[in-house]
């Protein structure tokens, strides 16, 4: 089956300027952040989700309320509490007097784009209320199952795990979050044009909406599309491969893995490097669009020992090793 990438990429690049018109609307609220606007674009096309973790007061839960705000979609913040129960995520059944029967009451997780906002600050019973949502587009209440309206999208945030307070999320929930985004702070630049900007009782935060749900499942359509060779894909195989049999690839791991990528890994790190190409307005995926994105897909699905852990080894720290060794095509 021939590919026609030169009419692939005429089209990513007409698409271009719809994804310059979103980052301007994001930009009006939020100052920097570049690289994290762009994955939140990348797992809108790739029909992913993504979770967001950094320390208070970063804007983790603005810059989603502000993707929200440019896409025409049903939003629901839900915030994550102690006390919260999986009923509360998803509805529960009612009894009606009345009617001597029990009515589905459908929970705040039926909305297209979701926040959930401190994801670990909820018990494990409640981050596990997702899972079915995420994985299945379906919620289960009593013996009805319904379908999620799509785009669906769960977009968490997480304080990082050293604060009080806080769970640490399940491996099983978090390998099912597309990438996960660890913002930093500004530079003095960026906060001193924060602070020109918020600095008053009631900042001026507004985005205008720039696309439909059809738009959106267009743009998905574009960017399984999006060329990718069979030397680029089998870079992708190498890398996650390398995460579970480090020895193969000359790199001195032994005994700082104890869980590599699952296939789920491989299959992120396609789709997201696509994306990335789309988001840049070409119709092919080169290197740099996998190494682009590979941290944000990898970083939490590589499962360190007790020994790396002793050390001070993180995930981070073995994936950056693995992109540095592995040979590029």
């Amino acid at each position: 089956m021939s590919v026609d990438v030169q009419e692939i990429g005429g089209r990513a690049q007409a698409r271009k300027a719809t994804f310059e018109q979103l980052r301007s609307q994001i930009g009006r609220v939020i100052v920097g952040q570049t690289e994290l606007v762009d994955r939140l674009l990348a797992a809108l096309l790739c029909n992913g989700h993504v979770l967001i973790e950094g320390v208070p007061g970063l804007a983790k839960t603005l810059a989603i309320t502000t993707l929200a705000k440019v896409l025409r979609t049903s939003f629901q913040r839900i915030q994550f509490t102690p006390d919260l129960l999986p009923a509360d995520l998803v509805g529960t059944l009612v009894y009606s007097p009345a009617t001597g029967e029990f009515n589905v009451k459908k929970g705040p997780v039926f909305h297209q784009i979701i926040l959930a906002d401190e994801i670990n600050r909820a018990p494990a019973k409640v981050q596990s209320a997702l899972l079915e949502a995420m994985q299945e587009r379906q919620v289960t209440i009593g013996e009805s199952t319904f379908r999620l309206e799509e785009p669906f999208m769960v977009l968490a945030t997480q304080n990082p795990i050293e604060q009080e307070g806080t769970y640490p999320l399940p491996e099983a929930q978090t390998d099912r979050f597309l990438l996960k985004v660890k913002m930093s702070y500004p530079t003095m630049e960026e906060e001193h044009r924060i602070l020109k900007r918020m600095a008053r009782s009631t900042p001026d935060l507004e985005a205008d909406p720039v696309l439909e749900p059809s738009d959106i499942f267009s743009l998905r359509e574009l960017a399984d599309e999006i060329y990718m060779d069979e030397k680029i894909e089998e870079y992708i195989l190498h890398l996650v491969q390398a995460t579970r049999s480090p020895r193969q690839y000359g790199l001195d791991l032994e005994g700082m893995i104890q869980y590599g990528a699952s296939p789920r890994a491989t299959i992120a790190l396609c789709m997201a490097a696509k994306a990335q190409a789309l988001l840049q307005g070409r119709g092919f995926v080169t290197p740099q669009d996998v190494k682009s994105v590979g941290m944000d897909v990898l970083r939490h699905r590589v499962i360190v020992s007790y020994e790396a852990e002793a050390e001070e080894k993180t995930s981070e720290d073995i994936v950056r090793n693995i992109f540095d060794t592995v040979k590029v095509p």
